[in-house]
């Protein structure tokens, strides 16, 4: 053990304790939370406009506070914006976190000093915990390496303005940015290509010990770095390599290559870091699902996922959820986000404590028939049968295809990138779908009532994904590809690219 593991070992075991007493609580850390973000924000303009000094109960609040997207909150954060004060929490923002949206354009989602320590904060107990838990601190010992958008800082009426993940690196204490990685100046550059090129440069004859990241990009990482010096794996480069810290996308697609070009098992430590704040981190090692961040200045609504586009859907507190329900995710911040649907969809595996998987986005799912497919079942159906098979998925994406130009039943179109192509992908294709039809018992009466044919798999062509995100201008940092949706667009974008 090195001397900064063994200085921060006593720390980790208190953080972990921590964590086991407050998920212990998390339904009265709830509801400690709703009030206190209440009350701190009642004479705020939004406070002001829905009664908040009137709430005393959780039916209070559901009637005061109503269910909202971005565009439905903007009139407020545009008044942020501008410059004035107490508008959706005291005070000014500390920094604005640019996000993409598909209707809003760029998205300034408010972090508040309060909130904003959070962030850094939540990643550091994670990962102290794992420590705790697993007596494995060398990480701390080495360099480590974030994957993450650029620092650079644009500044809207004086508040400090950029992407989550270089607002991240501003957060990252003293005593921790000699070990970090890479420097400065190749973390401000925008393109993705180039930039991985430097850190490449930077980090060949570093002793890397924690790489952080999409799983996606941190693949481009290890297969340049072994082209560039001819190693076979990783860890001939990289002997103290030890944890891989990843979040945003399911990392099951990935494993096999990673831990291939890696050399072996590699510890894992989940994440699920957004822009509105820091919402759960895997606290058990192994561990099926995450830990929910009860005690962390977010107040966590769920509604059932097949109401979340009803004008009054049924809304739920912690202490009302199932398991294995599909719910769209609601939060209340205390950076004055109020009702904010982010868009993601979650299931609860476990209330003893609350841990949840992220099962889809609310906007990502097909069901051009009705069947309300959602990104977890055609994650569930492909890679058991991948693993089977022993073929190994890149990335893929799915599609309806309503009216075939074959003629013929409508199907879904599966576009996958193979490491390995299925020896007979006709077969390959009939057992997903099989497995497909166990998931969702619609699909399964689709087919069986031949309103739909079995799925069809289109095969692309090596980086066919890298591409498309290239040509999308969303190559690197914290960008993913959408697992399916209920258009043709990107579909479109491969048969016009003629990549199928």
């Amino acid at each position: 053990m090195g001397f900064r593991s063994f200085i921060v070992r006593p720390a980790a075991k208190y953080i972990a304790r921590s964590i086991r007493r407050w998920s212990a609580n998390a339904v009265a850390c709830q509801e400690k939370t709703m009030h206190r973000i209440v009350a701190q924000a009642a004479q705020t303009a939004f406070g002001r406009d829905h009664g908040f000094s009137a709430i005393k109960t959780y039916d209070d609040f559901k009637k005061a506070v109503p269910i909202r997207d971005y565009e439905d909150l903007k009139p407020y954060i545009d008044r942020v914006k501008n410059g004035e004060p107490d508008v959706l929490w005291p005070g000014r923002p500390a920094y604005f976190a640019k996000t993409s949206g598909t209707t809003s354009g760029v998205k300034y989602i408010p972090m508040s000093k309060e909130s904003t320590p959070l962030h850094f904060g939540t990643a550091r107990n994670a990962l102290f915990n794992y420590f705790a838990k697993t007596g494995k601190g060398d990480w701390l010992d080495g360099k480590m390496i974030f994957l993450s958008g650029s620092p650079e800082l644009d500044m809207v009426n004086g508040i400090p303005t950029g992407r989550l993940s270089g607002i991240s690196n501003h957060l990252v204490p003293a005593w921790l940015r000699t070990n970090q990685m890479p420097s400065w100046d190749t973390n401000c550059i925008d393109d993705w290509e180039e930039k991985l090129e430097r850190i490449v440069d930077e980090t060949l004859n570093a002793d890397m010990r924690l790489i952080s990241g999409i799983p996606p990009w941190v693949q481009m990482y290890y297969e340049r770095l072994l082209a560039r010096t001819g190693k076979r794996t990783v860890r001939e480069l990289f002997p103290n390599y030890s944890v891989f810290v990843w979040g945003g996308v399911n990392f099951e697609p990935y494993r096999a290559k990673l831990e291939e070009l890696v050399g072996g098992h590699m510890d894992t430590v989940e994440t699920y870091p957004a822009s509105e704040g820091f919402i759960a981190f895997q606290d058990e090692f192994p561990s099926k699902g995450l830990l929910l961040n009860a005690d962390a200045g977010m107040f966590f609504e769920f509604v059932p996922a097949d109401e979340a586009f009803k004008e009054n859907p049924t809304r739920l507190w912690l202490n009302e959820v199932e398991l294995g329900v599909n719910y769209a995710l609601i939060m209340h911040t205390n950076a004055g986000l109020w009702g904010y649907s982010i868009g993601d969809t979650v299931q609860f595996v476990s209330k003893n404590p609350y841990r949840l998987v992220v099962s889809g986005r609310v906007k990502h799912y097909i069901s051009a028939f009705g069947e309300h497919v959602i990104g977890k079942e055609v994650e569930e159906s492909l890679l058991p049968v991948a693993n089977a098979e022993g073929v190994r998925i890149v990335e893929f994406t799915v599609a309806p295809q309503v009216t075939p130009p074959e003629g013929g039943l409508p199907y879904h179109e599966w576009f996958i990138e193979f490491d390995n192509q299925p020896a007979d992908l006709e077969a390959f294709a009939l057992k997903v779908d099989a497995a497909m039809r166990g998931q969702n018992i619609y699909y399964d009466d689709l087919i069986t009532g031949n309103i739909l044919r079995p799925l069809v798999i289109r095969p692309l062509k090596r980086d066919a994904f890298r591409e498309y995100m290239k040509s999308q201008g969303k190559l690197g940092g914290q960008n993913k590809v959408p697992r399916l949706a209920n258009d043709r667009k990107i579909a479109d974008w491969f048969q016009g690219w003629g990549n199928v």
